[in-house]
């Protein structure tokens, strides 16, 4: 269930009648994560390791999904589900607790829902996953078809932005229908299997605003040693070039103009870090369609980054505007707090409401089974 502050749009001023109603779309997989939390070592084999906390939570692309809509984003998602109670779950807690937009998704009858079981330790995670690639749908809602479908999702709707994944060798033919419709394509990218590491390979990046990689991917790809020099080699392929440094923050220059800026990560004790990148892609779209200045986007992005490192889960640690309020006024109150650093966060002040609930929040149960 979302804990989003009602009332609060990011892009409230920019609205106009003639605007697509998506903000974002996305597609991909979603998975149902299982999330294991509070072990002190990677499992041994031949022992039994018990964790001390544990959640479930709709996974893979629900956690960008949801991430965007806690932000007041109008979100569509174009995903199979399974016709399993796993599936059943994941698409009432997007749909009904998230508010996102399913119209465009599908129910594959007879498959059942990919499945991932993650081990949060010693600040990282350790995955296992399971599943199979969902047939696509018929042009009939409701059926699908063995046969690859050109029709979905090739025919994205109207939006403001999309967020797509690429992939060395591949091209996704609604990426180009997306941008040739107006939307603003934020991309990220994994790690490259084949090794080759060649930027002519991602053939969609043509299409982008923004390019968001890691640090090593982006060194990879631009054969340079050094993340900043990365960044302004990408930003000779892409209006914007976003490259998150871990501990060290985020750097992003723009390739129009030449501006550059750097923020530093804020620094919290992680509980999991699950879907900690997607939400980080969620807050600088969000930035981005608001116009903020770049320096803010990166700074908005961290926060709700580090936010959501300290729940539980992908989608379900996501935070929403009451989580950033009752930061935010918490924040303010300790004593030892760089002003300078402060400052930088200063323009939520006209963003949040002037009281906010207590830290810390409550958040949604994260498991299978409960019932309101």
């Amino acid at each position: 269930m979302s804990t989003d502050t009602p009332g609060i749009d990011p892009l409230l001023a920019l609205r106009a009648p003639q605007d697509p109603a998506c903000d974002v779309f996305l597609t991909g997989t979603v998975f149902l994560d299982i999330i294991f939390t509070g072990l002190d070592s990677a499992p041994v084999r031949g022992t039994e390791s018990w964790a001390r906390g544990m959640g479930s939570s709709p996974g893979g692309v629900a956690n960008m999904a949801t991430a965007l809509a806690r932000l007041g984003l109008h979100t569509s998602l174009a995903a199979a589900f399974g016709d399993d109670h796993y599936g059943e779950y994941c698409w009432d807690a997007l749909e009904q607790g998230e508010g996102i937009d399913l119209s465009i998704s599908h129910t594959v009858p007879g498959w059942h829902s990919p499945v991932t079981v993650s081990m949060a330790y010693e600040g990282e995670r350790t995955m296992v996953s399971h599943g199979h690639e969902a047939p696509a749908p018929s042009a009939v809602p409701g059926q699908a078809t063995a046969a690859p479908d050109p029709a979905f999702p090739r025919c994205p709707p109207r939006a403001r932005a999309a967020i797509a994944s690429l992939v060395p060798g591949r091209s996704e033919p609604w990426v180009a229908t997306a941008a040739r419709h107006g939307a603003l394509i934020f991309a990220d990218v994994g790690w490259d299997e084949t090794g080759r590491w060649d930027l002519d390979a991602l053939p969609d990046l043509a299409h982008c605003e923004a390019f968001l990689p890691n640090a090593e991917e982006a060194m990879r790809y631009t054969r340079t040693d050094c993340p900043r020099a990365a960044a302004h080699a990408l930003a000779e392929r892409v209006p914007l070039a976003v490259v998150t440094l871990g501990a060290e923050g985020a750097y992003a220059v723009d390739g129009r103009t030449g501006a550059a800026a750097q923020v530093p990560a804020i620094e919290v004790e992680a509980l999991d870090p699950t879907g900690a990148g997607d939400v980080f892609v969620a807050g600088f779209v969000t930035g981005t369609l608001a116009d903020w200045p770049l320096a803010d986007r990166l700074a908005f992005a961290g926060l709700t980054a580090a936010l959501s490192v300290q729940e539980f889960g992908g989608s379900l640690s996501a935070p929403g505007w009451a989580e950033i309020a009752a930061w935010w006024q918490r924040i303010r109150t300790l004593d030892d707090q760089d002003p300078t650093a402060l400052e930088r966060y200063a323009f939520l002040e006209d963003l949040l409401p002037t009281t906010a609930r207590a830290w810390p929040l409550r958040r949604a149960v994260p498991t299978i089974g409960f019932r309101q």
